[in-house]
């Protein structure tokens, strides 16, 4: 690649905007989805990450709550663009 190819790449990729898409907020919003879910398990007197046979309702209620909190953060981290 000679110079002027290379001067007129780099200038072509500073012109380009710089959007940062948010996986890095996706992770961090995962990251306290996992947290309140692990605070919600001993709060039933289970340990999050281990196998129950038969889950008590308010397991499954956790289960659900993460759920709905992971869905939300694919939705509002992952795809809406940061900053």
């Amino acid at each position: 690649m000679n110079i002027k190819s290379l001067a007129a790449l780099t200038l072509a990729a500073s012109a380009a905007p710089l959007v940062a898409a948010g996986p890095l907020a996706y992770a961090l919003c995962q990251t306290g989805c996992n947290a309140l879910v692990v605070s919600c398990y001993a709060a039933a007197g289970c340990t999050f990450g281990v196998t129950i046979v038969a889950a008590p309702p308010a397991i499954m209620a956790c289960n659900a709550g993460l759920g709905t909190c992971m869905a939300a953060c694919a939705t509002a981290a992952l795809f809406a663009p940061t900053p």
